[in-house]
């Protein structure tokens, strides 16, 4: 298994949500919060992960809270946000740190010193292509949209 498929974060239930389920997909990581201007976003990631789940997609939101503190609420208070204003079915982590000296694992993999696609997250909603071997095949502005061409190409030719 990957370095990646052996990480588990904490799911916005409380509970653990280990990534070794999985190996063998196709994994689009973002940075999410609720109070942004590219929120709406949600949108369009549940609408790509309801068009290519079936075919291996996962999107995973990860809430943080490092960017001009717009993601404040609690873990049921982005849960209840996320389900309630974009039907969100995807899984969502709990908050983590993905800058910083306190950068949590899963980023120090995605975009850390040695990482294929290194450097600090620039803003909410920056999207990782993770293959289903762990390895991660591209890197998205947070400005990408779910929709975007070049976003879509690269998920369906990852896709198993």
């Amino acid at each position: 298994m990957s370095a990646f498929h052996d990480l588990t974060l904490q799911g916005l239930d409380g509970k653990d949500l280990p990534l070794a389920p999985y190996k063998g997909k196709v994994v689009l990581v973002v940075n999410v919060a609720s109070k942004c201007g590219l929120t709406p976003q949600y949108a369009g990631l549940e609408s790509l992960y309801q068009t290519y789940r079936d075919r291996g997609l996962v999107i995973l939101g990860i809430p943080c809270n490092q960017f001009a503190g717009q993601e404040p609420g609690s873990d049921a208070d982005i849960q209840q946000f996320c389900s309630t204003n974009y039907g969100v079915s995807f899984p969502l982590s709990s908050k983590i740190e993905v800058n910083g000296p306190t950068r949590h694992t899963l980023y120090r993999q995605l975009a850390g010193e040695g990482a294929e696609f290194p450097g600090e997250i620039t803003w909410n909603f920056e999207k990782f292509l993770v293959g289903p071997d762990g390895r991660v095949l591209a890197r998205f502005s947070p400005r990408t949209a779910p929709d975007d061409p070049n976003l879509v190409q690269a998920i369906e030719k990852a896709l198993p």
